[in-house]
């Protein structure tokens, strides 16, 4: 008779959940026993632990709330561990439950453990609870954050929780436990062998026996487990299973090199007061790890947050030290914070690793090799040239997973930027940095990684991020397991270091990914919270200022040079570029500090702009304009003073139903309505039947993430300002204002005496909600490509939408300025603080084309601010006739350096000159070593090769090219070229290629 054989599979499943949850879990803690505790809160903001020990405490204990919104309260907890506690196969632990959600392993209440002496056991998180309890009495201090879940169940509902001010007073969390255990060591790692095999079964073809051999050997752990015995019985269930687990891993298996991770986000959905205590949780919960597995290595990027530790938690950061001396707690990629790398300008991207690199060198002795920049919103082309310049080799990202039309085709690659410079890049295929090394998430490195054949190692981050408390042990417990395990990729424990050796010798020729790494995905974050970046973009603008005049008065033995004032500020400026406080993601507390730091940095460095100045042109009555631009500005050459009077503008002029500003060499038309409806400079350049300066009011209601997104359909919906409230002619400027709903704006245009370009201020009193509003030139120039500028150069960029991958790139970022043109003729438009723009073809009513250049003016999501944009703002741009890209750069260049007037002697002359218009000088600098040098950056701005010819007005004892770490000729890491005293200094240049100059004075 025959045997019918029924699928049991999901029988057996359903059993061995069941018992996992139901026999196992209960199992876990053998004995447990309430603590006392007492607590004190804080009455406003965080204190340390010297002032909090000192604090009257009064008895709570499970059931008692705790703590408002951004609330601390500190928790005395007391007791001992009783005799007979302990043992071979068990272990003691405080395990504490401040109220924690099960949903998420971060963005909720957080805690830090502290001993009666201050010093630091770990931190306590969702899922990193317990603190280890030797024997004898038990004494500790919690110091409690109550961090509230800003984002919810979503990313686009208003919420008044992220600003201290609106999120109320009530209570947010209640105690729900404190209490010693006795945790049964056998059950857990009959847990851990259960969680590892479960999750490998799942990923494997049903059709496959290994599959159905887990699924029996999972089978015969519940019938050798006895439910009611559960402790005494564990080992005969891990003996059931010892079978499958020893079953070693393919040898054609994918490998996996784990490195421990902690994406901390500098700031995001707290301030960054509370990302100085999230790092001490999670460093300490590290170093905790560190004493419990002897092969956990993890990697920590963002030189600024061990500053953070080096001042706040002295003790904590003498404790990393070591680890990085053994080569397990690794300093990873030499960048002040893992910044946004789409806005921050090109000398600020050298600073992130001047500084970055700096304290990791300064501190520790080491200098990462690889850049770590798993979560920034795409990579600018300018990028590679930058890496490789300041000594690093590798690069690793993961954010670009998260493009929503096309797919990265590599996951290891040659990234090449704008000049040719390219570097070794890894995309984890697992498409995650916060991996808990789950079966499918090893599963789907290996199912994805994109060079299999060629190569088959992928980097996996593990670890929960973002007050997670980073690595668990049930982590390094998978990783145990996984290390050789049939049916699933290798898992070992390294570097990021061993990780791209590994992958560089197996794959020796990978393919090359050539110019940006666009994120098809949170496009808005060129716009949101406009005040955040023009505060950026005028402090990397002051900063230039203050660095060139004081260099320049400092070698000519004129004054002091004011290393910390500058330094202080540099960090302010990195640390706000982080890639959720510059893009504008962050909760209103982070963008109203950082608002608040940029009104103080402009008093800061205005006044030392201010002193420099007067400093170098003397005593007297002349008055005297400085420019600190690399281009000639109304009349005083680059980076010099000169005695002279900025033009004038011309008068509008009534004309027909319209005005006219026009100076002889352009003529701007206006119509009634105080449209720019004409722009003439030898030929029109507003297309035929169009008006430019035009404000544009658009739907924005993203699918999924408010501030972050711009979605395609907001195209769909626009509403133009085309109807004047008034028109006046004043004097020497034509001021148009309109409305719409809530909002006014005043538009003034200005046309300087024998200038070449326009000047619109955009005045706007914003109070709209889900509304984007942009200031659109439809061109008379057929383009099918525009420059925009990028750090140090510019990018090509299609107007067409031929492919997928154009058509995703339908709002991109640009610095100072954009340019489109056909041969010999073209435009310009510049700015102030916009970074987001779209420029695309378009076709006029008789069917003629022409090219629109849109910049993204102001936005307004709701979350995580819901007053995003809100209020009034100033912005400046510039509309030129501009045949190449070089009066595109000018114009950029003179407005965001506008011309200084002081009261003083003379003019002065430059601390140097450069003899080719393409070759610019980005920063003019003393050297961070303090030894008095001078440091000079240059680039090739037009795209092709150049030579220049670099004077110099001091006497010099010798200058070398060196890289931009500044490092003396035998150090470097690029190419140099040196020269003897005074020796006349020729420089050539390769397309876009950086140049950084240092030079020594004469004695």
């Amino acid at each position: 008779m025959a045997v019918l054989m029924h699928d049991t599979a999901a029988n057996i499943e359903t059993r061995v959940e069941r018992f996992v949850r139901e026999r196992l879990w209960p199992a876990l803690e053998r004995r447990r026993r309430p603590l006392d505790v007492t607590a004190w809160e804080v009455p406003d903001e965080p204190v340390p632990f010297a002032e909090a020990v000192r604090q009257t405490y009064v008895p709570t204990g499970p059931g008692a709330p705790w703590s408002k919104p951004w609330g601390t309260t500190w928790f005395h907890v007391t007791g001992e561990v009783p005799q007979g506690w302990g043992g071979p196969d068990v272990v003691a632990e405080v395990v504490v439950d401040l109220g924690f959600s099960a949903r998420q392993p971060g963005f909720q209440a957080e805690g830090l453990v502290f001993r009666p002496d201050g010093s630091i056991v770990k931190g306590l998180e969702p899922l990193n609870n317990a603190v280890p309890a030797g024997p004898g009495p038990i004494d500790l201090y919690v110091e409690a954050a109550s961090n509230p879940d800003v984002a919810g169940d979503a990313f686009t509902a208003p919420t008044p929780l992220g600003d201290k001010a609106t999120a109320g007073s009530e209570p947010l969390y209640t105690l729900r436990r404190v209490d010693l255990v006795e945790r049964d060591l056998t059950v857990y790692h009959l847990m851990r062998d259960v969680w590892t095999l479960t999750g490998l079964m799942r990923e494997l073809d049903p059709s496959l026996p290994r599959r159905a051999e887990i699924l029996r050997a999972l089978e015969r752990m519940c019938d050798a487990v006895d439910p009611d015995r559960v402790a005494e019985t564990a080992r005969d269930g891990r003996e059931a299973l010892a079978g499958v687990l020893a079953s070693p891993a393919y040898p054609s298996a994918h490998r996996v090199v784990a490195v421990g991770h902690a994406h901390i986000d500098s700031a995001w959905l707290w301030p960054t007061r509370e990302t100085i205590r999230k790092c001490a949780r999670t460093f300490s919960n590290v170093l905790a790890l560190m004493d419990e597995y002897p092969d956990f290595v993890f990697a920590c990027s963002s030189a600024q947050q061990y500053a953070w530790i080096k001042q706040h938690y002295p003790e904590l950061f003498e404790r990393i030290r070591v680890r990085v001396a053994e080569g397990r707690f690794v300093p990873v990629g030499g960048m002040w914070v893992e910044s946004d790398t789409n806005l921050p300008g090109g000398e600020a991207l050298v600073r992130q690793f001047v500084h970055g690199k700096g304290f990791f060198l300064r501190e520790f002795g080491h200098e990462p090799d690889e850049v770590w920049l798993p979560d920034s919103f795409g990579y600018t082309a300018a990028l590679p040239q930058i890496v490789r310049a300041a000594g690093s080799h590798s690069f690793l990202t993961q954010k670009i997973s998260w493009s929503e039309t096309n797919r990265m085709p590599h996951h290891t690659f040659w990234w090449e930027g704008i000049d040719g410079s390219r570097v070794f890049t890894h995309f984890p295929p697992v498409d995650t940095y916060n991996s808990d090394l789950s079966g499918a998430e090893l599963a789907r490195a290996q199912r994805q990684y994109a060079e299999r054949g060629l190569s088959n190692v992928s980097l996996v981050p593990f670890g929960f991020g973002d007050g997670g408390g980073g690595p668990t042990r049930e982590m390094m417990e998978a990783a145990a397991r996984t290390r050789s395990l049939e049916g699933s990729p290798t898992v070992e424990v390294g570097t990021p270091q061993r990780f791209f050796d590994e992958a560089r010798s197996s794959h020796p020729a990978p393919a090359t990914w050539s110019g940006e790494m666009y994120l098809e995905l949170h496009r808005g974050t060129y716009t949101t919270q406009a005040r955040t970046k023009q505060g950026n973009r005028r402090s990397e603008h002051l900063l230039r200022e203050a660095e060139l005049w004081w260099a320049t008065a400092a070698w000519r033995g004129l004054g002091d040079y004011p290393y910390e004032e500058l330094d202080a500020a540099w960090r302010t400026v990195l640390l706000q570029q982080f890639h959720d406080i510059l893009p504008g993601s962050s909760i209103a507390w982070v963008h109203q500090e950082a608002e608040r730091n940029y009104a103080a940095l402009a008093g800061q460095l205005g006044a030392l702009i201010d002193r420099a100045q007067r400093t170098l042109a003397g005593p007297g009555t002349s008055r005297v304009l400085f420019n600190a631009a690399p281009v000639e500005a109304d009349g005083v050459p680059p980076l010099a003073a000169a005695v002279a009077t900025p033009a004038g503008c011309v008068a509008p002029v009534a004309s027909g139903d319209g005005w006219v500003l026009d100076n002889g060499v352009v003529r701007a038309g206006f119509d009634r309505d105080g449209l720019l409806v004409s722009f003439r400079a030898g030929r029109e350049l507003v297309a035929e039947g169009e008006a430019a300066a035009v404000l544009q009011v658009f739907r924005d209601i993203p699918n999924r993430w408010d501030a972050w997104d711009l979605d395609a359909h907001y195209q769909r919906h626009v509403t133009e300002l085309r109807e004047a409230d008034a028109v006046e002619a004043g004097a020497d400027e034509l001021v148009v204002r309109r409305s719409f709903h809530r909002s006014t704006f005043e538009q003034v245009f200005r046309l300087a005496e024998g200038a070449d370009q326009l000047d619109i201020e955009t005045w706007i009193d914003w109070h709209e909600q889900e509304k984007l509003l942009k200031l659109s030139f439809p061109l008379a120039v057929h383009a099918d490509r525009a420059a925009s500028e990028i750090q140090f150069g510019h990018v090509h960029r299609p107007t067409h939408a031929n492919t997928s991958w154009d058509t995703a790139r339908f709002e991109t970022a640009a610095h100072r300025w954009v340019h489109v043109g056909e041969p010999g003729f073209g435009a310009a438009v510049a700015n102030d603080s916009t970074y987001g723009h779209d420029i695309t073809r378009r076709w006029t009513a008789d069917g003629l084309t022409c090219t629109q250049v849109r910049q993204s003016l102001l936005r307004a999501p709701r979350f995580p601010d819901p007053h995003a944009d809100q209020g009034r703002h100033v912005l400046r741009t510039v509309l030129r006739v501009a045949p190449t890209v070089l009066e595109a750069l000018d114009s950029g260049y003179r407005l965001n350096l506008p011309v200084r007037a002081v009261e003083g002697g003379g003019p002065v002359e430059p601390l140097l000159r450069v003899s080719s218009p393409a070759v610019v000088v980005e920063a003019v600098k003393l050297a961070e070593d303090r030894s008095g040098d001078l440091v000079v950056r240059l680039y090739e701005a037009r795209g092709g090769r150049a030579s220049a010819r670099v004077e110099v007005s001091e006497s010099f004892a010798r200058a070398w090219t060196t890289d931009l770490l500044e490092r003396a000729p035998a150090e470097p890491v690029v190419q140099t070229s040196a020269w003897a005293a005074d020796e006349p200094i020729e420089i050539s240049f390769r397309p876009f290629e950086i140049v950084t100059l240092r030079l020594s004075r004469a004695a």
